[in-house]
């Protein structure tokens, strides 16, 4: 870690990230709790994920009016416009949040840390960024989001084609006019998934690149009507309360019962209805899904046979139909029209799975000795999910050791919280936690009212120094590979498991066990006064203030 040559700015908190969660954090800490906080975030404003991810078609997988703050004053003015809104629109939101909690002056935008380490003589962080600017803080919060760090593929030649190359995790700001291009998207996950059918109402010709063939399900999204705003707003104490005793932190539809206990006819019947109306549902139509193999090959073979019917050449439906995974064990993803695109005339599909993609040239891909010509190409990659961010910055803890070296063999963590060997820092929506398989929203904000509520507790006790014990951070870990083990999420290889990253150890990130679950064990933890955490070497402020007592 290098040495600024500026004088540190010194705070009470720094905050990595100004997405959702770094603007709660300042909202919680800052001006309800009067801590001196501040926020490096690298892009040039708030949003996080939804700053950098403009591409066309991105849009939230969970319901609106439930994929925002709890705040009553600004839930009781915002109106969303559609169930499931669109990246404009959620950044719209943001900002309207950001100007009501006037978080701007407590942020550095167009600053990236690329190195954090805790001094262990005066218990504090010292930040270092890319502005040659150096910050120090008792506590370090990681708000660095779970998607926020594309996935770059490496491809030969890469660097001589000669049109422009775009990631979807990157979009260009002004956006990209694909109006008579011939366009590559490389990648049929969420992004490529809601990305393509809107490039192809542009495109001349359209190639999508599919390596492996993804289960999606339509969004079935529609506008809000005003009663239904109305409604929401009038009961939403009541709606949020009832969301936090679920296990994906969101009101929906409740399952039929296990597949060996339900009439198949019945079940079909009810897919067919999910499927028009319900978005993500369709997985949640049997409560046994995730776990039974049978239960899941059922509703597979549903969304299988609903690919045969929509597209209409036969060997793009069956290019097209996911076999490598059970359905629902990588993140299910909501689209409009995705299958409906390839019955388009400038649309085609190219395997590359038997055939990977060898290299590109000046003018496009080679696949299979065949060179396609494009004028653009899209990496609709993905991201180095949940740990990506932090993995990426110079994080230094205890004795010197690295955060690298401490996950080498896989991200570990207490609660998703604290990770040992790490003292004061904490991170919002973590590996370990459930934020990824909820409404993240609602999981941030739990996050930050626990982490908020742990600060107090510090700063009552005269406690300088917390950590994650060793025992505690075992436990965790066990306990949740030991739910993953028992379901079918281990057997597709997701960016749940890291497996989309090359060299990424395989660790399931996630938290299985349910957000309501969760929310009674990080209570439980509070309540019995912060079990799990090291306070023996952190009561240096009690000591001094018994020390000046004595010799008065």
């Amino acid at each position: 870690m290098s040495k600024s040559t500026t004088e540190p700015s010194r705070h009470d908190v720094v905050v990595i990230g100004a997405g959702f969660s770094g603007m709660l954090l300042i909202h919680r800490l800052r001006d309800e709790l009067g801590y001196d906080v501040k926020v490096l975030e690298r892009g040039e404003d708030v949003g996080g994920t939804w700053f950098w991810n403009r591409y066309p078609g991105a849009r939230c997988d969970f319901e609106s009016e439930f994929y925002s703050y709890s705040d009553d004053e600004i839930q009781q003015e915002w109106n969303w416009s559609e169930k499931y809104a669109a990246q404009p629109e959620i950044l719209e939101y943001i900002n309207f949040v950001a100007e009501r909690w006037d978080v701007r002056r407590s942020i550095e935008f167009d600053t990236t840390v690329t190195a954090a380490a805790f001094d262990e003589a005066r218990d504090v962080w010292v930040v270092e960024t890319d502005q040659d600017s150096t910050f120090e803080a008792r506590y370090l919060i990681a708000a660095t989001g779970n998607l926020s760090v594309p996935s770059e593929p490496s491809f030969p030649g890469m660097e001589t084609f000669t049109g422009p190359i775009h990631h979807t995790g990157r979009w260009p700001r002004g956006g990209v006019d694909f109006t008579g291009q011939r366009v590559a998207v490389i990648g049929t996950g969420s992004s490529g998934i809601q990305s393509i059918p809107l490039i192809a109402e542009q495109a001349a010709e359209l190639t999508v690149f599919q390596r492996t063939a993804t289960f999606t399900v339509p969004a079935a999204n529609r506008p809000l009507t005003d009663r239904e705003r109305q409604v929401t707003k009038a009961n939403y104490p009541v709606l949020r309360e009832a969301a936090t005793h679920t296990r994906a932190g969101i009101l929906g539809e409740q399952p039929m019962g296990s597949f060996a206990d339900v009439d198949p006819v019945l079940a079909r019947g009810e897919l067919e209805r999910r499927w028009r109306t319900t978005g993500l549902g369709v997985t949640a139509t049997l409560n046994d899904t995730l776990v039974s193999e049978e239960a899941n090959a059922f509703v597979a073979q549903f969304v299988r046979d609903k690919i045969n019917q929509i597209v209409k050449d036969p060997a793009t439906a069956k290019l097209l139909e996911p076999h490598d995974y059970p359905i629902g064990t990588k993140r299910l993803a909501l689209d409009t029209g995705y299958y409906e695109t390839f019955n388009r005339p400038n649309v085609s599909l190219v395997s590359i799975r038997e055939n990977p993609i060898e290299r590109f040239t000046r003018n496009g891909i080679v696949v299979d000795d065949h060179e396609h010509e494009f004028d653009a190409i899209v990496l609709a990659t993905g991201f180095d999910a949940v740990t990506g961010a932090l993995e990426r910055i110079e994080i230094t803890g205890r004795n010197g050791r690295p955060l690298a070296d401490a996950w080498a063999e896989g991200a570990t963590s207490y609660l998703g919280l604290a990770v040992h060997g790490f003292p004061n820092l904490f991170t919002v929506t973590g590996p370990g936690s459930p934020a990824v398989l909820t409404n993240v929203v609602a999981s941030i904000e739990h996050h930050v009212e626990w982490i908020a509520d742990y600060l107090e507790h510090l700063r009552r006790e005269g406690i300088t120094r917390t950590e994650a014990t060793a025992a505690a951070q075992a436990d965790w870990v066990e306990r949740v590979a030991e739910l993953a083990s028992h379901t079918l999420y281990p057997r597709a290889a997701s960016w749940y498991m890291g497996v989309n990253v090359p060299g990424k150890p395989r660790v399931f990130l996630a938290y299985l066990g349910g957000f309501s679950t969760y929310r009674t064990t990080c209570s439980a933890v509070a309540a019995d006064g912060y079990p799990g955490f090291d306070h023996a070497h952190a009561v240096r402020e009690i000591a001094d203030r018994e020390t000046e007592r004595v010799n008065a």
